[in-house]
């Protein structure tokens, strides 16, 4: 019996999660620019930029690439500690 988590599924659900957020949080931003964070995208996403399409583009890439990043360590760690306990 197969244990643990698929790699794939937490990558692209996580991935999306985050280009999703990201792309929310600057539609909030064009709608309420006294309350932007646009300056933590900025510190969080290298080469942003206060607002261009391509800089938007760019900040979709980076979230969902932070996304990956998230799965490759998590996932691992998760499935070590899930096969673990099956023992």
């Amino acid at each position: 019996m197969k244990t643990g988590i698929s790699f794939l599924a937490v990558g692209h659900a996580t991935s999306a999660l985050l280009s999703i957020s990201f792309t929310l949080c600057v539609l909030f931003d064009l709608l309420f620019p006294n309350y932007a964070m646009y300056g933590a995208w900025q510190a969080l996403v290298p080469g942003f930029e206060w607002l261009s399409w391509k800089s938007f583009i760019l900040g979709l890439i980076e979230s969902y690439a932070y996304g990956w990043y998230f799965a490759l360590i998590w996932v691992p760690v998760y499935n070590f500690f899930s096969s673990r306990q099956q023992e």
